[in-house]
């Protein structure tokens, strides 16, 4: 009985997650990602601390000329971590802002300092209210805008290099960049 509870429940757990990440992965490659409310809408106001002394986020900012990004992140979040590289690179194609989601600030700013920081400004959504206003699911997020603020396209979940070039690149074109 100790040997079946000993490998079966773990075997259980982790055919458990394998269809769980199947469908989610099928779900992405098959154009059902979790929807938006807010593609073709401007992007809501923010509430935001300033984190650390990096240049603070706020509704001005979203709003000028070219496509811009908008990344909810976390230091707990190990997809967050894990999508941080392709951030960097992007950060190369468009002004990248982010906001550090229920996180302490020192812990996002330890994040920063280990990781480097891509984005041009950053401030931390304390109480989530952000996160909700914008229709957050979880993190990481990520949010083209164009020019004037208006969200085109929304990503739930970690980028990976075939998201960006499938998704996110196209995007930031068709946003003015």
């Amino acid at each position: 009985m100790k040997t079946v509870l000993l490998f079966g429940v773990p075997l259980v757990f982790a055919a458990f997650a394998g269809l769980l990440l199947a469908g989610l992965a099928e779900r992405e490659e098959s154009g059902d990602a979790l929807p938006s409310a807010l593609v073709g809408q401007d992007a809501p106001e923010m509430n935001l601390t300033p984190l650390g002394d990096l240049p603070a986020l706020d509704r001005a900012a979203l709003e000028g000329p070219g496509p811009k990004l908008v990344n909810f992140w976390a230091s707990w979040c190990v997809p967050c971590r894990a999508e941080h590289p392709l951030l960097e690179g992007l950060s190369e194609e468009a002004p990248l802002y982010g906001i550090a989601y229920k996180d302490k600030q020192a812990d996002s700013l330890a994040f920063l300092a280990e990781l480097g920081n891509p984005f041009d400004a950053a401030s931390t959504d304390d109480t989530g209210r952000t996160g909700i206003e914008w229709g957050l699911y979880g993190v990481p997020e990520t949010f083209v805008l164009d020019g004037d603020g208006t969200i085109v396209l929304r990503h739930a979940g970690p980028l990976t290099p075939e998201i960006v070039e499938r998704d996110i690149l196209p995007a930031l074109e068709a946003a003015g960049g």
